[in-house]
């Protein structure tokens, strides 16, 4: 099923599979949604990621989700902010930092799609597509 908007799905996709207590989850590849996942594994909310390109277009990657010893998930929670019917853009003084500087907050730039502490640093807004805490 095509997606109209992939960041949605893609969070809808690891909100789901939290809540069901997966080990892990599977979504279909694009670039942005390899980035998005690079960020998470970054910044300590998902253990590991795979990707398997089967073709020049299409494949699937392999999210593996951080849970504690108490098996209790890292990720609390997940908010799409920007979406296609109305969009958000922020410059950098106006990127969120929430509790206490642990969420994340995921800014499109046009130097790419950054965590929103290094859009900060560079001095650089963009479309704020989500919040992960």
């Amino acid at each position: 099923m095509a997606a109209n908007d992939p960041v949605a799905d893609f969070l809808t996709r690891i909100r789901n599979s939290i809540h069901a207590e997966h080990r892990y989850v599977d979504i279909t590849w694009s670039k942005m949604k390899q980035t998005l996942a690079e960020i998470l594994k970054n910044q300590g909310f998902v253990e590991n990621f795979l990707v398997k390109v089967d073709e020049k277009h299409r494949g699937t990657i392999r999210i593996f989700l951080k849970y504690t010893s108490k098996r209790q998930p890292v990720i609390q929670g997940l908010k799409r902010v920007s979406k296609p019917g109305l969009r958000k853009y922020v410059s950098h003084q106006d990127i969120p930092s929430f509790y206490g500087n642990m969420g994340l907050s995921i800014v499109s730039t046009s130097q790419g799609i950054m965590p929103g502490k290094e859009a900060i640093q560079k001095g650089i807004g963009g479309e704020l597509l989500c919040l992960i805490w």
